[in-house]
């Protein structure tokens, strides 16, 4: 047996002991434990999954061990996802900082940094929000106004941020400031803190929506004092590290999708009950736009895998992170609208034993799925970056084409 198959029989048999039953499937709504200074479990075994995992060093299985990772190689890690993905396994904590900031931490990040900053994210002792979008600076970042202004040992941060998802629960932000004005290009003047949430000067307050539910928040900045030790990267270097955010943000994002309930549901499944004879053209037309989802859906997950192990080989996957998180969000919305239409009015309970929870789940998740073409660079943005970024095409001349 070679060292990685035999990796591979070590890895499943731990895990086979040591995920708890009920932690293995889709998770539903509030069923996530989220890393941080005030984590808190729903029962018991979601605590013994969060220590079991944390003490294995298995949060960021493939950080160097120096600063509490795991120390896989890319090979063992890939193992290791596979066989998480087997069982089903939840995730033992969700942790903004570990998807998005630790990736640009370990590649620009001073060993002092990497020290204090990684290591609480691989014990999952902190819980880390993002500070980019402002009001007048969502999709075109370099806007941003939020300022960062240089008093000798320290920044003085004013200004504030919006659409912050759990701003009110997160111990540290990681945030795009203004350190430069002068600067004829915006995206020059830009740089990347790291700050406290409990500093004085910071207040984060909950943005409620018309769903009565919201993990947005705003975030203002009254003079608030922040070490220039927390300056990630070069002074006014921030925008090339915003870029390397965003390309795990969007990667992040899918997660997002993989761990929610409905994302699990077998399309064919759910029309085999709703249709179960499908002789009419309609049904036919039904199930062939399901097979075509089901297998747009595989081809994303082998192209996710694919990127994935060439992030892991330190490859640059900026260009391919943007076409995925547009597909993704346009295959999840495609999706969902087929469960809507093959569900008829079971597809409109919002509340009630009248509707499973199933039914609700789906209907919930078909309306989430249009935030998602949103959130993160609407699919509009994307079509732009991936133009301009990845295929370098021209700008359309003035006046328009002729």
């Amino acid at each position: 047996m070679s060292a990685i198959e035999t990796f591979r029989a070590e890895t499943r048999a731990w895990l086979e002991a040591n995920c708890p039953e009920s932690l293995r499937g889709a998770a539903a709504s509030g069923e996530l434990v989220w890393g941080g200074s005030q984590v808190e479990f729903a029962n018991e075994d979601q605590r013994l999954w969060f220590e079991r995992m944390r003490d294995r060093n298995w949060f960021c299985p493939d950080w160097p061990a120096a600063y509490g990772g795991g120390g896989l190689s890319p090979e063992e890690d890939a193992v290791l996802q596979q066989e998480l993905k087997r069982l089903k396994c939840r995730p033992p904590q969700i942790n903004l900082g570990i998807w998005m900031l630790g990736p640009v931490l370990l590649e620009f990040g001073t060993e002092e940094q990497k020290q204090r900053l990684l290591t609480p994210m691989t014990r999952g002792e902190v819980r880390w929000c993002q500070g980019f979008s402002e009001p007048n600076a969502g999709s075109d970042l370099a806007n941003i106004r939020t300022t960062a202004v240089d008093e000798g040992d320290h920044y003085v941060v004013n200004g504030s941020k919006i659409w912050t998802s759990y701003g009110d629960k997160s111990d540290w932000m990681y945030a795009l400031v203004r350190t430069d004005n002068s600067s004829a290009k915006k995206q020059e003047g830009i740089s990347l803190l790291v700050l406290d949430m409990h500093a004085e000067g910071v207040e984060a307050r909950p943005i409620d929506l018309i769903s009565g539910k919201s993990s947005f928040c705003e975030v203002f900045f009254d003079n608030v004092k922040v070490s220039k030790d927390n300056l990630i990267g070069p002074l006014n270097g921030g925008w090339t590290l915003a870029k390397r955010l965003l390309q795990h943000e969007r990667s992040a994002m899918s997660k997002f999708g993989e761990f929610s309930l409905p994302t699990h549901f077998d399309l064919m499944t759910i029309l085999g009950d709703y249709l179960p004879d499908a002789d009419t053209p309609s049904d036919i037309a039904l199930r062939a736009r399901a097979q075509a989802c089901a297998l747009d859906e595989h081809a994303y997950n082998l192209t996710v895998q694919r990127m994935g192990q060439q992030a892991r080989a330190r490859q640059d996957v900026s260009g391919i992170a943007a076409i995925m998180k547009l597909v993704h969000s346009e295959q999840e919305k495609q999706k969902f609208e087929l469960l809507v239409d093959a569900m008829g009015h079971r597809a409109l309970g919002w509340d009630g034993d009248e509707f499973s929870e199933q039914e609700l789940a789906i209907s919930k998740a078909w309306l989430m799925s249009y935030t998602q073409t949103i959130a993160g660079g609407s699919s509009e943005v994307q079509l732009n970056v991936i133009a301009k970024r990845v295929l370098d095409l021209p700008d359309a001349p003035k006046g328009g084409a002729k």
